[in-house]
């Protein structure tokens, strides 16, 4: 039996974050109170003085704009909350209330991006600031630490929390980013155009699902003819390019150390179309900032029956499949 999108997302990420022995800390969710309750993006605003509150678990998923309560009723040594937004938005995280003991190793630190079994999205090849300048760490400044903005729609804080009654409030704010770069999908099924302005850097849109992914436009400006590599050996053509989409498919969130599936270098008008069998599947735009470059895709949920088995368009079955 297929697992409903919502359920395997959230399963994904306790499935990774139990391997960095977060699973022990996770609290009990009342079955009205499921898997789905943290991925529920039905939760809006009635006028615009309403705020969203709710208390905060050791293992979260917010999606919702609000101010979220953590207050320990025992040590919480290991707990980690990831926000996410829609594609084109950002996050603006905000700590008040903060009644913690950094003396007694007490912490609180937020994160540009996720990380999960040591892998960190976007990777650091992909993002704009150093991996130091995007932790957050209230303790280490109180007054400039309680406040963080991600470059792209995640987000997450870590916390530790020696003693009860210790906890914070966090609210979360979620804003308008005219060049989404380094997207975490919330659907398995959808659309999106990514577009790099003359600008040195690489976006990846990545899909925590196993999806047929179908590319409709693809726009590079030194591209001349249309050729679609499905091969591994002709990777090292596209790579030295300068500007090339490519998909990618692993079991973690790390672009860097995914699979590559697929890759085109040259302008496309029609459709080019991969099934990605894997936990994580990746449309990965690289440009060296000469052009305007501009990929357009499609993706959608594959069926139980889609999901390869054997060798499939000449490439390996990297990604095991129950």
């Amino acid at each position: 039996m297929s697992v409903a999108p919502r359920t395997h997302f959230l399963l994904f990420l306790i499935s990774l974050s139990s391997r960095m022995g977060l699973s022990r800390y996770i609290e009990d969710i009342e079955a009205a109170d499921g898997l789905y309750s943290l991925l529920s993006l039905d939760q809006k605003r009635d006028s615009e003085d309403f705020i969203f509150r709710r208390p905060l678990r050791c293992l979260d998923m917010l999606a919702t704009d609000g101010s979220y309560t953590f207050v320990a009723s025992r040590p919480q040594l290991a707990c980690a909350a990831f926000i996410i937004a829609e594609p084109s938005e950002v996050i603006s995280l905000e700590l008040s209330d903060v009644n913690i003991d950094c003396s007694a190793g007490d912490f609180i630190k937020m994160f540009d991006g996720w990380v999960l079994k040591g892998e960190k999205f976007p990777s650091k090849q992909d993002h704009e600031l150093p991996l130091h300048q995007r932790y957050t760490d209230y303790c280490s400044s109180p007054a400039t630490g309680a406040t963080s903005r991600s470059s792209q729609n995640v987000a997450m804080i870590f916390f530790r929390l020696h003693s009860a009654d210790s906890g914070f409030t966090l609210a979360i704010k979620k804003l308008h980013n005219p060049f989404p770069c380094n997207i975490m999908s919330q659907s398995p099924e959808g659309s999106f155009t990514m577009v790099l302005p003359h600008q040195r850097k690489n976006c990846s849109f990545s899909i925590i699902y196993p999806v047929e992914i179908r590319l409709t436009d693809l726009s590079l400006g030194h591209a001349k003819s249309n050729e679609l590599n499905p091969q591994r050996q002709l990777w090292s053509g596209c790579s030295g390019s300068g500007d090339y989409v490519e998909l990618l498919g692993g079991n973690g969130v790390d672009t860097s150390m995914m699979f590559p599936v697929a890759d085109l270098c040259f302008s496309l008008s029609g459709l080019a179309q991969m099934k990605i069998g894997c936990d994580n599947s990746v449309v990965r735009l690289v440009s060296s900032g000469n052009y305007i470059n501009r990929v357009s895709f499609q993706y959608r949920l594959l069926e139980q029956s889609e999901l390869p088995k054997t060798q499939e368009n000449a490439l390996d079955n990297f990604c095991s499949v129950e």
